[in-house]
């Protein structure tokens, strides 16, 4: 996937957050001509304009993405509430729009679906549960939408029992699936990198990884109910 064009720059780290998050890449620009000089041989993939903070210089721009031989599709704008009444005026200069402050999930979810409705898939191969998402292709982990700092074991550990949610696994089959067969490690390596994953998940996400007595852990909600 070619970058997305972002602006301005710097973005705001919220957004810098949510687009890595998700697995977009992007490319801040400040004007049109660096747009032009600054697109790749593919072209972009498409835009994500901050119109709340200077509207003029961000419709200009967003007009003369328009007006080039291809237009730059799809566009997304994140605006401020006081500029929804000026958005009708606007609306052949964009496809679709968040408020400011976004929400990660929403603008994700507009994202993708602006790139399905253009016939191209964008998103990356994700694992997500609840307010868990992990993606695989960037090795990023968040919880709620703020980033979790984690190991690469600590990592593996939690992408291994968050694809298969509800399964109980023992001690001895997390050793040889996420460390390897060839790993000479105790089950004690499994209980503090468990204790680890659940002090960095916080107090509010960290049953989502139950122990089972004399068995092992669980990921989530078992499949049984009583």
């Amino acid at each position: 996937m070619e970058p997305l064009l972002v602006y301005p720059d710097p973005p705001p780290p919220a957004l810098v957050q949510a687009l890595e998050l998700s697995g977009y890449p992007w490319k801040a620009v400040t004007t049109s001509s660096q747009a032009q000089q600054q697109e790749p041989d593919d072209g972009w993939s498409g835009a994500v304009v901050i119109a709340d903070g200077d509207p003029e210089a961000a419709f200009a721009l967003c007009r003369a993405l328009r007006k080039r031989d291809l237009p730059l599709e799809p566009l997304m704008l994140l605006i401020g509430p006081s500029q929804m009444r000026d958005l009708e005026l606007r609306e052949d200069v964009f496809d679709d729009f968040c408020l400011q402050p976004f929400q990660p999930g929403e603008l994700d979810a507009r994202l993708k679906h602006l790139f399905w409705r253009a016939g191209r898939g964008t998103r990356p191969e994700l694992v997500e549960y609840g307010p868990l998402v992990l993606n695989l292709e960037t090795y990023q982990a968040a919880i709620d939408g703020n980033p979790l700092d984690l190991t690469y074991m600590e990592y593996e550990l939690l992408k291994f029992l968050s694809s298969h949610p509800g399964k109980v696994f023992t001690r001895e089959v997390l050793l040889s699936r996420v460390w390897g067969y060839e790993y000479y490690g105790g089950a004690r390596t499994v209980d503090v990198h468990i204790r680890r994953l659940r002090a960095k998940l916080g107090e509010e996400h960290a049953n989502l990884i139950h122990t089972v007595r004399s068995v092992g852990y669980r990921f989530g909600q078992s499949r049984w109910t009583i």
